[in-house]
């Protein structure tokens, strides 16, 4: 089954244009399947194989989430083996998911943003790197990127006149999100300060691209330096971004075009809205309130 699941990888690549990350995700869940059904010719897998194979990831304790992915993933792989000759019948066709757990992301308050992001500046405002880990933050919660799409920031991306950003997203589809004045003037300040030229907009202290992972390490020393509860990750600099949008009076399908959803249902999980902002509309709007 491995050369299959080489052929459909490549097909990804090539073809569908995933991202990296997608792509490796889809692997590794493929070749998880592979190692359950421990040589099991292709043709002779069915129904019950991979019904044993839900029963197993439940057993594990996955969440329906990720049991709900892997399942994807074989839906997918399936598809293509029947599409391209390499079978005659779908095994996975009556196999349902299970019913995915709906949880609100996580979000931060304007006044958690604005500690965190001062947090950045607290040694020194000649410091390179502080100059750097203010101007990713401003970034971050200006434009509501995913971390890949910042990391892959080049200096030709962002227009200072204009105050737009150009993002290559998933599966490497171009956008355009404007960018604030804010986010614009600690940019400035910190490419004053950075001496080596690159493409790359943000450098790390080897003045290379700097890395997801680099980008979390400073997260996580900024969140203990401001006191900001635990939980928060890079990607609550997203929800906050959506939700904060929302919740000043933003409509929902702007912010599915700045997130860069392709689907609307994937942008209503931030319609969740603070208890307060709850509150302040339903006085406003019931006449017995």
């Amino acid at each position: 089954m491995e050369k299959y699941i080489e052929k459909f990888v490549r097909y990804l690549e090539i073809e569908k244009n995933y991202s990296p990350h997608t792509v490796i995700n889809y692997r590794l869940d493929l070749q998880g399947f592979n190692k359950f059904i421990a040589g099991t010719e292709l043709e002779k897998i069915n129904y019950l194989d991979l019904r044993k194979y839900l029963a197993v990831l439940k057993e594990k304790n996955f969440r329906n989430r990720t049991v709900g992915r892997r399942l994807s993933a074989l839906r997918s792989f399936f598809r293509f083996l029947c599409r391209e000759g390499y079978l005659k019948t779908n095994p996975i066709l009556l196999l349902s998911s299970p019913k995915s757990e709906k949880h609100l992301p996580s979000f931060m308050t304007e006044d958690e943003v604005y500690r965190l992001i001062e947090s950045a500046f607290a040694k020194t405002q000649e410091d390179f790197l502080g100059l750097r880990d203010r101007a990713i933050l401003e970034v971050f919660y200006s434009s509501g990127l995913r971390i890949s799409e910042l990391v892959g920031l080049n200096l030709e991306d962002i227009d200072f006149i204009s105050g737009i950003l150009k993002i290559r997203g998933k599966g490497k589809k171009e956008r355009i999100v404007p960018i604030g004045e804010t986010a614009l003037a600690a940019v400035r300040k910190y490419l004053e300060k950075r001496k080596k030229q690159a493409d790359a907009l943000f450098l790390n202290n080897h003045h290379r691209r700097i890395s997801a992972r680099g980008v979390r390490f400073l997260l996580t020393k900024y969140l203990k330096a401001s006191g900001i509860k635990p939980g928060v990750s890079a990607h609550t600099f997203r929800h906050s971004f959506a939700t904060h949008l929302l919740n000043r009076g933003a409509d929902l399908r702007t912010v599915q075009e700045l997130l860069g959803h392709a689907n609307l249902s994937s942008t209503q999980i931030y319609t969740h809205l603070t208890t307060d902002k709850l509150k302040s509309v339903y006085d406003k709007a019931h006449p017995h309130a």
